[in-house]
């Protein structure tokens, strides 16, 4: 099977981002940019994916840094409990009331000044990203992995955890090869398609079955 081949299997089969499976259409407005840096700080502990996504909807009821920093550390931990985020509940409840001020405090609750301020370089980007509580440099790649999307400055982000799913795959295990393999609208869902065939055991099987 050709590398294109291949990779338009992945796109239609696994193509969707964490994002969109959380429930929340990616968009460069405040929202939804805070509500992906509560998921990438979900994903980035050593919890299955489904449930992080899992939890991550459910704190859709916190969706702005000035309604996770005014809810209660109980109301976090119960959220997190529905959508069965056990194991670090308690920690990460604490760590997004602790991540909700920084964002308020430094950039008036809208990651767009958090780009701005970077002046459009990834790293900067990323070493900003860094300084939230909890999310560390797995959860600075997650983000920036979805938020290629809607900055394309970040284009093509395919972290390690994607690049382990392209090599996985056959396809070539870098960044900018594996990003003259689709379209620049892509990149993000094509990330995520990767991360999740190193994540899901069999899936890779099943796609090539069908392609």
């Amino acid at each position: 099977m050709s590398d294109q081949r291949t990779a338009r299997a992945l796109l239609r089969e696994a193509g969707t981002t964490y994002a969109e499976q959380a429930g929340f259409p990616l968009a460069d407005k405040p929202m939804p940019l805070y509500r992906l840096l509560v998921l990438s700080v979900l994903l980035s502990t050593r919890i299955k994916a489904e449930i992080a996504v899992a939890a991550a909807r459910e704190l859709g009821e916190f969706p702005t840094a000035e309604r996770m920093r005014a809810a209660t550390w109980q109301q976090r931990v119960d959220a997190l409990g529905r959508g069965h985020y056990v194991r670090y509940d308690e920690s990460t409840a604490t760590a997004l009331g602790k991540g909700a001020e920084l964002v308020l405090d430094r950039y008036r609750g809208d990651l767009r000044r958090l780009r701005a301020e970077a002046d459009g370089d990834p790293e900067e980007i990323r070493q900003r990203l860094r300084e939230v509580p909890s999310l560390g440099p797995v959860g600075a790649d997650i983000f920036c992995r979805e938020a290629q999307q809607v900055w394309p400055e970040l284009r093509p982000y395919f972290d390690r955890k994607a690049l382990s799913g392209a090599e996985k795959a056959g396809l070539p295990a870098d960044a900018r090869r594996l990003a003259r393999l689709v379209d620049e609208q892509d990149y993000a869902r094509f990330s995520a398609a990767l991360v999740r065939i190193t994540l899901e055991k069999g899936l890779l099987r099943e796609i090539t079955a069908t392609a």
